[in-house]
Formats: C-alpha cells, structure tokens, sequence
C-alpha cells in the first residue's frame, strides 16, 4: 500500500466537461491554505512507511523561442532536497515577484513487490513523473522480482503524447502508439496513480473500475484555489472543512471528494491571452471491451423457470448435514447430470476464489524492506481480517491451499464486548473448524478487543480516515477495521480452549490484509437484497446487486482502503477480482442466491456451496452479520452518543451526520 499525492498551484482549472457549473477562482499570489505540505507527507508517510520522496514540476509561461509569437510552458524536475520549505507551494520567494505555478508530488510507499528498494516519485529519462499505489495482476506482463510502478512507468513511457478532446483534435500519423486510458484499461487489480506526462503537458490521474485504491480530489475553490489528488485526507482538512449553522447542521460542500473512478486527464498550456497557465480537466472512456462488461454488471439469467428452481432447491435439500460437499463426491456418476451441471458452478467459483487468492499472496514477490524474515516460520505475511463468518473463513481456507505449510496465518478479530461479541464467538468456532480442515497449519487467532469510551483520540485518527464520509456507520466500521488491521491484540489459546486461560500479547507483523469486501454485493448477503426480492422479485434483487456494485467504490472501498492502510497494512480483495466478478455474473441469478430460502441457506447460497466443499459445514449455515454489529460497536456507539440502543434506532442512528469535532 502507498500513499500518493498531488499539489498543482497557480493553475485556473477548465472543468467544463465535468462540471458545467464551475467557475475556477483566480490563483493568488499569496493565500491561505488549511494544511500544509508537511501535513500531506505526515498522513502518507503512515499508509507508506518504507520510503517517502517528493518532487516538482515548475510552470513557466513566456514567449516560445522558436516562434517567439506561440506562448509555451516549460517543466523542469526538481529533487525534494532543492526545494524544501513548508511554504514552497505557495507563490512568492524571493520577494514574492514571481508568481509561482507548480506541480508538486508526494509518494510513501509500502513495497511488496520486487528486489530492490523504491522511492517514489519515479521520474524516468524524459522527465515524467509518477506516483503509483497498485498492483498488477494481469493485463501487462510481470516477472516475479519486478516491481508494479517501475514495470508501468515504462509502459507508460512508450504511451503516445496525445488526448483527443473538443479542445484539441491532434491525432497520430503512422503507426498508432497505445494511450494512457488503453493502457490503464488492461491493468488487471486494483490501482490508484497519478502521472506527469512531460512531452504533453498532461497530468494524468484516476483509479481502477471498482475503486479499490482510494483516491480523493478538492477541486479549486475560492478558500484554496489549488487543484489537489492524495489517497488520505490530512488532519486539518476535516476539522476546519465544515461550518455549521447553531443546531441548523446545515454543512458547506466538503473539502474533500472521493475521485469517481476512471482515467482522467490536466492537460496544461498558456491561455492565449496572457501569462495565465490554464488546465483542462477530462475524463476518459475505459477501452477494454472485458472490462466494460464488468462496470456494466449485466447477467444473462436472471429469472428461473419453475423447473430451474425445482432442479437447484432438490440439490440443497439432497444433501446430508454431515456429510459435506467434496469435489470426489459431487461428481460421483450416480448424481444426476443436472446436478453435476450445478455443483460445476460452485466449483467454478471456488477455483476462481482460489486463483484470485493466488494472485495475491505470491510470496516470492515479497520484497523485505523490514528486519521481518517471512522465511522464519514464527513469522506470518498475509492475515485475514476474520470474524468467523462464511467469507472470511472461505477466505482463510483458500489461503491455508495457497501458501506454504511452513507459514503461520493471522485471523484478526475485533471486538468491543469482549468474549460476548457475536463476531468473537464465530471466530472461535471458526479458529476450531479450520483446525480440523487443515491440522498441518498453525492458525494464530488474534483477539483486539477494544472500549469504545476510551478510544478519544484514535476516534478522532479514524473520522480524518474516513472523510469524505461522515456517518456514524462509517465511523464505526472505520474504527472495527482500523483497529483489526493494527493486528494489536491477544492470541487465543491454541488448544482451542474457550475457559479463561493465559493469554500472550501479540502484534501481527504481516503486511496483506485479505477482507472479503464484494461478497455480499455480488452474492445478496445484505438485508435490503431480502426487501427488493419480496417487493420486486428477481428483477427487483438484480438491479439492487447491480447498485451495490456500481457504488461501492464510494460507499466502501475508499473509506476501508484509507483506515486499513493507515496501519501500514495492504488490504487486498479477492472477492472483486476481475475474474472472479465475471464468473459470479455467469452464473444463473437463482444459483447465486435463493431469497426465498430461510436466512443462512437462501442469501449468498453459492458461497454456502464453496464453504461445503472446503468441508466448512458449521460456517456455510452462519448468517450475515456487518462488522459494525459483529463486534458490537454499534451497539456501544448508541449507547455513547444517543443514550440507548431504543434511541439510536428511532434516530436511524448509522444514517446519521456526524457534525462538528464530535468524536
């Protein structure tokens, strides 16, 4: 995980094609600003602990000296350590005379990948610039010992100079080079970047389809005119970003927005009429037909005939409670061919499951920047952020298939009642099924428990993680995730032993995180999917799970991404890899989820079949439970700022603002 970020001064933006509305303010010599570069660098250094660089890019406007008619801009690359000063983005220096217009980028980086240590930001040859926080799982062609930013930054060297806009109709002669947007669109796994184009004048930004990188933009405004890009909201940001009438809580637009995810283009040239530099901001169409397919989330089989659901129903009720699902035994020939054309599909996911995790626990590719030898087999390199529910016990139980005996693996669980959290409870069955699954592994589950009440300062860490959102269900899952991706807890005793016993302090020292975001909007594990079938049926369900998918960019992943990498933590995402989404969508809606079936059998119904086929028989009957309520952190949070749990509800409690520095 890395934390990037952008500063462009002295710059009037054009975001018409955005934005018909916006008026860009005129850039100022001298003006107020809420934070500071420093503040930038502090937040990112924590999301990326190895490593922190900056480096600018200084704007020029004269007359051409080719031409000496055309105005032209000119770039030059600074090192951090020519250019230091809190205030050096801001206009003035040396008298002030020269009005100052930069672009200044901040990369902190948590490397998992390659041989070599990296510092971003990466600047190549021809002086482009990049700060990058990704991976690449497929799409562009990567060795073992490489490393993602340093592989894309030459791929994006042999980019061609060119954006097509109604501003601008250059078009290449000969042979056709491929685009920025046509690069990034064949990228495989999730990704956020922002990038200097030299030769163009073009800054380009943007985040995967499925926004699973956050990304945060402020578009220029007259309190802080500069156009600014950085994975994490700085501190001052949030408290000093809102103004809010006496008991009215009616709130100015926030400092801060999430970016909508796509590929996005600055491209910076003098205005013709002046010495005034103007950026036109554009958002580019992805390329790849694939991928295209995914963000428009169509099925093809959405309503069952009665026989379909006759021939799915008869093979959930055909099997014995004790004897869970194995690949031996599904396809044993007296089955019916229905029903071997059914448990194909189970199977299906769960290889693409399998693979996905695959993908992302790839130890070889672990670059040691730490003193923490991931050869020792008292140490442990991937977690699983784990409450004993079906996704992430399907998860722990793919990752024991994916990695060496020899390792160790963390199951961290929050909890903010202790022993009683229903969370806790599952995970302890959890911890007692996956030792009987795979007895060779040593599985460490790690208890964090928690008091809300005690929590002042890291509430307030956690509600800066989580702007733009400002909900007291936000804030609630942000703190659960925050505290469970620290990995800070205790370890339960190995035995299995539920009776008080010693337990030993324990921090995880693994760097990937593996959480089961996706599951329940692809597999209709939320209580609202139950609404729409009841009201709407399947028709009603389909387009639910499709709202789900095409906004969890803003409802969730940028929030979860921000407060887990905080902790110097990667979170990665198996259940949304791009394979995985596309298998899900191949499947007949009926056999993803029965929603007429009783809760735990009906409601994510083909994950309950890979959890039987990794004989997981307790989890796969296990109902949904968000982690908010889980841990029981909603629960305390009402109490804490309501009064009761009565009063919270009347309230619509998780729906709430949270005005203010209220904590």
């Amino acid at each position: 995980m890395c934390g990037i970020a952008v500063i462009v001064s002295g710059i009037r933006i054009i975001l018409s094609s955005l934005d018909p509305n916006f008026i860009s303010p005129v850039p100022l010599l001298e003006q107020q600003t809420l934070f500071s570069v420093d503040d930038i660098k502090g937040v990112l250094r924590r999301r990326g602990p190895d490593s922190l660089g900056c480096k600018k890019v200084l704007l020029r406007s004269g007359v051409s000296s080719l031409s000496g008619e055309e105005q032209d801009v000119v770039a030059l690359v600074e090192d951090e350590d020519t250019s230091e000063g809190e205030d050096s983005h801001m206009g003035g220096g040396g008298g002030g005379k020269e009005f100052i217009r930069e672009l200044q980028f901040i990369g902190a980086t948590l490397q998992l990948r390659g041989t070599s240590p990296i510092v971003q930001p990466l600047v190549d040859m021809s002086g482009n610039v990049l700060v990058y926080n990704g991976e690449i799982f497929g799409g562009i062609q990567m060795s073992s010992d490489s490393n993602d930013t340093e592989i894309l930054m030459q791929h994006l060297g042999l980019c061609c100079s060119h954006v097509f806009s109604p501003h601008n109709k250059t078009h290449t002669s000969g042979e056709r080079q491929r685009s920025v947007p046509e690069l990034l669109s064949r990228i495989k796994g999730p990704w956020a970047l922002i990038y200097w184009q030299s030769s163009s004048r073009i800054l380009w930004f943007g985040r995967d389809a499925f926004g699973r990188r956050s990304l945060l933009v402020h578009w220029p405004t007259k309190e802080d005119p500069r156009f600014l890009l950085s994975s994490v909201s700085p501190h001052a940001s949030v408290n000093e970003s809102s103004e809010f009438a006496d008991g009215g809580g009616i709130a100015k637009i926030d400092f801060w927005e999430e970016l909508p995810c796509g590929v996005y283009s600055l491209s910076i040239g003098a205005s013709g009429t002046g010495e005034d530099i103007i950026g036109e901001v554009l958002r580019h169409d992805w390329t790849d037909s694939k991928l295209k397919e995914l963000i428009t989330w169509e099925r093809t089989s959405i309503q069952p005939k009665p026989e379909d659901l006759c021939a799915s129903r008869q093979k959930v009720y055909s099997r014995k409670e004790d004897s869970p699902l194995t690949p031996s035994i599904l396809m044993e020939p007296k089955l019916a061919s229905t029903d071997c054309l059914l448990t194909s599909l189970s199977h299906r996911v769960m290889i693409a499951l399998q693979e996905s995790i695959m993908r992302r626990t790839a130890l070889n590719t672990i670059y040691q920047a730490t003193s923490v030898d991931y050869t020792n087999k008292c140490n442990t390199p991937v977690a699983v952020l784990f409450s004993g529910g079906i996704d992430s016990m399907i998860l722990a139980a793919l990752l024991d298939k994916c990695m060496d005996a020899k390792y160790e693996i963390d199951l961290l669980n929050v909890s903010f009642d202790g022993p009683f959290a229903p969370d806790r409870i599952s995970a302890r069955a959890g911890l007692k099924e996956l030792q009987k699954t795979s007895p060779s592994r040593r599985w460490k589950l790690v208890e964090i428990d928690a008091d809300l009440l005690k929590l002042t300062s890291e509430t307030k860490h956690v509600m800066s993680l989580i702007n733009p959102a400002r909900t007291y269900m936000d804030l609630n899952i942000g703190i659960a995730l925050w505290l469970a991706a620290s990995g800070d807890g205790c370890l339960q005793d190995e035995t299995g032993n539920d009776d008080i016993c010693d337990r030993v302090k324990y921090k995880s020292a693994a760097r990937i995180l593996l959480v089961g975001s996706g599951a329940d909007e692809q597999c209709a594990g939320y209580g609202r999917h139950r609404t729409k079938y009841r009201n709407g049926s399947w028709l009603g369900l389909n387009d639910e799970m499709k709202l789900d998918m095409q906004r969890i960019w803003k409802r969730n992943l940028g929030r979860d991404d921000r407060c887990i990498a905080d902790n110097g933590k990667e979170a990665r995402f198996p259940f949304l890899d791009e394979d995985v989404i596309r298998i899900l969508l191949d499947i007949p809606l009926w056999e993803i989820a029965d929603l007429d079936q009783p809760i735990g059998i009906g409601d994510k119904k083909i994950l309950r079949e890979v959890a039987h086929l990794l004989g997981l028989s307790e989890a796969a009957s296990l109902p949904k439970r968000a982690i908010q309520f889980g841990s029981r952190i909603a629960r305390e949070s009402n109490r804490k700022n309501f009064g009761s749990n009565r009063a919270a509800n009347q309230a619509s409690a998780g729906s709430v603002t949270i005005y203010g520095n209220n904590s």
